[in-house]
């Protein structure tokens, strides 16, 4: 039998959590949903990441309102994928800001994911009507940025190319905090249908681990020591060295790589929603397709007709 399309069958709402991983600092993650944080200045706010839909950014809004009142000036997007910048529009910050190959994709991709996003994974797009069209980074940077939000300095910074060409992390280095948004997962397997994996499974991970973060923020699942870095690069090498290898077909790759990764990772959050996606994609780079293909909706249904049936 087929398996259900990507996330489409997963309707059961998530628990979120708010934790304090330091004062003035906090992450909200969800049982292998996105997460987000904020970072709380004595003059403003930064936020990290949007969610899917302004509705859904506002039930996190709500909960940071409970431990501050200050403003939220700031909203770093760590890259370009809908259910992460989305939900900008309630944020009212000041300056939404974004690496310029993430303001570039939303100019060139961002609709084809916003369709493929929504028919993947529909739970993340509750009340998509209250999306009032596609995120537009105001700010956008090349290497780093730094900013004072009062008395606490944060810097953004883009270590590489990984699972996009834009993405961003948050990097607070008095307090050892890093934001990975999705060049780091725990417990949640690392999408990489948008990805430079040969980059990112080895010198992105390695700037990543450089800056020496002692708790890590990641994109999905809870916050983590610096093992969710190790974890990740070693699901990357495995897919990758997997696919890689001598297959004839597609097919016989997404078999091989199933049979490689299940036994440690398979139990992961989205595993089986990313599989198809993440073989494709290495398959492609593997045999010479330097750039991420668009993922239409249309692609996303052959791809899972072809690998998932």
């Amino acid at each position: 039998m087929a398996k259900p399309f990507a996330s489409s069958a997963d309707l059961k709402e998530k628990r979120s959590r708010l934790e304090e991983l330091a004062p003035g600092v906090v992450a909200y993650t969800a049982e292998g949903d996105p997460n987000v944080g904020a970072v709380i200045g004595e003059e403003a706010v930064l936020a990290v990441d949007a969610r899917a839909t302004p509705t859904h950014a506002r039930e996190w809004l709500d909960e940071l309102r409970r431990i501050t009142e200050k403003p939220v000036r700031y909203l770093a997007l760590t890259h370009y994928h809908a259910v992460r910048v989305l939900g900008a529009a309630a944020f009212d910050a000041q300056s939404a800001i974004a690496h310029e190959g993430t303001r570039r994709w939303i100019l060139e991709r961002g609709e084809a994911d916003f369709e493929s996003e929504t028919r993947r994974f529909p739970r993340l797009f509750r009340d998509v009507e209250s999306i009032p069209g596609l995120t537009h980074p105001n700010v956008s940077f090349t290497d780093t940025l730094r900013l004072d939000l009062g008395r606490r300095e944060v810097e953004l910074s883009h270590l590489g190319r990984g699972h996009t060409q834009g993405d961003v992390v948050v990097w607070l280095p008095d307090e050892k905090i890093l934001f990975a948004g999705d060049l780091v997962e725990a417990r949640a397997a690392p999408y990489m249908g948008d990805a430079f994996v040969a980059e990112w499974s080895t010198t992105t991970l390695d700037g990543v681990e450089a800056l020496g973060a002692q708790t890590i923020v990641p994109g999905r699942g809870p916050a983590a020591g610096p093992e969710a870095i190790a974890e990740t690069r070693d699901y990357l090498r495995t897919l990758w060295d997997t696919v890689g290898g001598d297959h004839a077909t597609l097919k016989d790759a997404f078999e091989a790589a199933r049979a490689a990764l299940e036994p440690r990772f398979g139990d992961w959050w989205i595993f089986e929603h990313c599989l198809p996606f993440n073989v494709a994609r290495a398959w492609d780079e593997a045999h010479g397709i330097a750039e991420p293909q668009v993922w239409t909706a249309e692609k996303d249904a052959a791809v899972w007709t072809e690998l998932q049936s």
